[in-house]
């Protein structure tokens, strides 16, 4: 995903369940000589969703959706303390969809913001499950939660996953899978993914392949892919991905009035985003390099 779709207004986390053993945050702090459990805010990119360009237009238009805390977990108990402020930034931002992706659904219902009602719509919830037992630990809070968007975050994927209970709930309106990369190796494997995948199709779910990961089992034959644009062309080419119902997302502008959709930000795709398992996560491309590594 393109480095202008993320916000990161603190960095670092906690190591919580069986997903965090490789996490790529500690692995990329360290190569940089840092730890991935030293948990700051953000100096400059704290209120990057309000930051303006020459002309005092927003950087990020209408309609994009913005990735929050892709360093760090939203929920965080060392982060309580900045939250608040988080929250009015995107309360502002009415016009903007903020996807949260947490391991920590048990914190959420306290940690919501007192005007929060039953939801605001430029908020899309997910929670990873890597495997069946977190899934089934995760999943059942989230769909207590009073959020109008939920989605489910399945990677890296250490396990078959069934989720189809859960789908049923009517609540889940898209689901992500892919394999472990940087530092791990824990294999995936295709069969667990076609799985997951047909649990989506016949309800009619949005469904993301997003990569391979490192190690990737397909007909019981074992393959190493090290190139993470590789593990992405893989998942693409695998013909997994599948376009569900559509979500639809109230957004509204600063006096609260909705926004009509062709006055919202259309994505813009160069030839190299053809062959990219992201694109139905993505906001497009905006030559920021960030998928040239």
């Amino acid at each position: 995903m393109a480095m202008h779709s993320n916000w990161n207004p603190w960095h670092g986390c906690i190591k919580c369940s069986e997903g965090c053993q490789n996490c790529y945050v500690y692995y990329l702090d360290r190569m940089r000589g840092k730890s991935g459990a030293d948990i700051y805010r953000t100096k400059t990119g704290f209120r990057y969703p309000l930051s303006k360009d020459r002309q005092k237009r927003y950087k990020i238009q209408s309609g994009e959706m913005i990735s929050v805390c892709m360093t760090s977990d939203f929920f965080l108990e060392e982060a309580d303390e900045w939250r608040d402020e988080a929250w009015n930034i995107m309360r502002i931002r009415s016009d903007v969809i903020f996807l949260l992706l947490t391991k920590r659904p048990e914190r959420i219902q306290k940690c919501l913001p007192a005007n929060w009602g039953d939801g605001w719509d430029n908020i899309f919830l997910n929670v990873t499950c890597e495997n069946q037992n977190r899934a089934d630990e995760r999943i059942p809070l989230l769909l207590e939660l009073p959020f109008r968007h939920k989605g489910l975050h399945c990677a890296p994927m250490l396990s078959a996953i069934s989720v189809g209970r859960y789908l049923d709930s009517g609540q889940i309106e898209q689901v992500a899978c892919g394999g472990e990369n940087y530092g791990g190796t824990r294999p995936c494997n295709f069969d667990w993914v076609k799985a997951l995948r047909d649990e989506c199709v016949s309800r009619n779910i949005t469904f993301c392949f997003m990569e391979t990961g490192t190690t990737f089992i397909k007909d019981g034959r074992e393959y190493n892919i090290k190139s993470k644009q590789l593990q992405n062309l893989q998942a693409f080419r695998s013909g997994m991905s599948y376009g569900g119902k559509a979500m639809h997302f109230l957004l509204k502008d600063s006096m609260g009035q909705p926004i009509p959709k062709e006055k919202l930000y259309v994505p813009h795709w160069e030839a190299k985003c053809e062959e990219c398992s992201f694109q139905m996560l993505c906001n497009g491309c905006f030559h920021c390099g960030g998928c040239d590594h």
